[in-house]
């Protein structure tokens, strides 16, 4: 509001801006869906490390090998982490503490290795407890050690400390089963949960991808649930051959990430042994064993890696790659920026001993040209990532989104626009809005290129903002409608790196 100038001299009025901040979005943000021993069913939680892992969904087992790719990611160099959980006929285990029932917080084995405890206030402290119904209640989980204590709890629906309550608000391993009693349970000392928690069948396609789950916001679609996320790993549902995740949920994976603006990173099939079953008509890539059209948000490794095996004393096991290759992704981000290809000398595999299969100079270009990513072992250096294109980065597809790093920049460019520019919603549609578009999103590009993010020596050469006249008609404007247009020239990896070399005759003289 402006002020009422009274008196001579000089009045401040503070009045908006008119630039409009673009912040650019994350790209460090995986999301991670498949099966572990306990935790919250289909619901995205996020976790910043692998004991902080652990400590919601369990240890590493042998029966859930999303646990190995997690690890494996923050290995590589991932910083945090979504972690949706499927169950396949998963069970809670169940437990009483004399007339008081509880269950295991989630599905799973797990719970039977709960203990109950309940004990009585101190009639002295608390006179008031055998009419407010109080009483302590402690569980310890016998697999981690870990104990939880309530004391003061009641069973009276009105009390401020109402048990129900307290577990589901502050609990990690138990929650009311039915109703409570009318009064208070009696002392009891480590009564043990009931055998009655299962683990269920091993998951399959059907938890994840089938089409049912989408209504219902579960297995895949549980990431609507969840916010900003750029990277997708859907690891083998077992360790065998037979785990492999189906064409189903490649597919569904695939044109999810499509919508989500994000990256799905594929495992390769057990039963691809050697390059030629991967351009194989019927085993490959465009067979019916793959079974998934091709995609430029998807990215596929291969072969899978082999690293020592905790479950096995150290032994070696073989695994997929997705994890780690996450990290590697995530921790070049952080590095050199996301128009950087993950790969090269730098995207060294940390903590792999070896490869499932050597792949030579001469398979390597033969996949390359097939838009896989094949992993290398390079003498002096180690396992490393020795490729960088999308499943549209065939040769005879020609695609323009041919390259990994250049279309996670648009997606970057275009995620980081559309959150930055929501405040133009229901502002008047006129040349003032198009100004402040073009002055906010030629600002973030603008950053960009001082960065290092696209070819060109000037701006002009690198970038362009457009939003006016020209880009906006009037039947657009009429029907509530406003254009940005924005172009980028990109990075594209120096895959080739050839040297002329050029024999001249040499002179003599004195």
């Amino acid at each position: 509001m402006s002020p009422s100038p009274t008196y001579p001299g000089v009045y401040i009025e503070e009045v908006d801006g008119t630039m409009r901040e673009i912040v650019g979005v994350d790209t460090s943000m995986t999301a991670f869906i498949g099966s572990t021993p306990r935790g919250v069913e289909n619901e995205p939680v996020e976790v910043t490390g692998f004991a902080d892992f652990t400590r919601v969904f369990g240890n590493l087992s042998a029966d859930h090998p999303m646990g190995f790719a997690v690890n494996q990611y923050f290995q590589n160099g991932g910083g945090r982490a979504l972690v949706i959980r499927v169950t396949n006929g998963a069970r809670a285990a169940t437990g009483s503490a004399d007339t008081l029932n509880l269950v295991a917080a989630s599905a799973g084995a797990w719970g039977m290795g709960l203990t109950i405890s309940i004990t009585h206030p101190d009639p002295v402290l608390f006179p008031d407890a055998a009419a407010d119904e109080l009483f302590n209640l402690s569980v310890t989980d016998s697999s981690t050690g870990a104990m939880e204590t309530f004391e003061n709890v009641s069973v009276l629906s009105d009390h401020s400390r109402l048990v129900t309550t307290k577990l589901e608000q502050h609990s990690n391993l138990v929650r009311i089963a039915g109703t409570l009693p009318p009064a208070r349970p009696a002392q009891v000392n480590g009564v043990a949960f009931n055998a009655d928690g299962a683990d269920g069948l091993t998951i399959t396609d059907a938890q994840i991808s089938g089409p049912a789950l989408a209504a219902s916001r579960q297995g895949l679609w549980a990431l609507e649930k969840a916010g900003l996320f750029n990277l997708l790993c859907i690891p083998p549902f077992s360790l065998d051959a037979a785990g492999d995740i189906g064409a189903q949920t490649r597919s569904a994976a695939a044109r999810y990430c499509l919508d989500r603006r994000a990256i799905f990173i594929a495992d390769p099939l057990h039963a691809w042994s050697g390059a030629s079953d991967l351009t194989d008509p019927v085993t490959g890539l465009d067979g019916a064993a793959w079974g998934m059209a091709r995609n430029a948000n998807t990215a596929l490794y291969y072969p899978r890696i082999i690293q020592p095996n905790p479950l096995l004393g150290g032994q070696l096991s073989e695994f997929a790659p997705c994890g780690a290759i996450a990290g590697i992704i995530v921790r070049t981000d952080t590095k050199r920026g996301v128009w950087k290809a993950p790969a090269g000398r730098d995207a060294v595999l940390s903590s792999v001993a070896a490869l499932a299969l050597d792949i030579s100079q001469a398979d390597n270009g033969v996949l390359n040209e097939q838009g896989v990513n094949c992993l290398r072992s390079l003498p002096g250096i180690g396992r490393v990532v020795w490729g960088s294109r999308t499943l549209a980065g065939s040769n005879r597809q020609a695609s323009e989104w041919k390259y990994l790093p250049v279309r996670r920049t648009a997606l970057y460019i275009e995620e980081s626009l559309f959150r930055g520019t929501h405040w133009a919603v229901f502002e008047p549609n006129d040349e003032r809005l198009w100004a402040r578009i073009r002055l906010a999103a030629g600002a973030f590009m603008q950053g960009l290129f001082r960065q290092g993010a696209f070819q060109g020596t000037s701006p002009k050469e690198a970038f362009f903002v457009k939003c006016d006249s020209e880009t906006n008609s009037r039947s657009d404007i009429d029907n509530g409608i406003l254009n940005l247009l924005v172009g980028f020239a990109p990075l594209k990896p120096a895959e080739f790196v050839v040297i002329k070399i050029q024999k001249t005759a040499g002179q003599t003289g004195t």
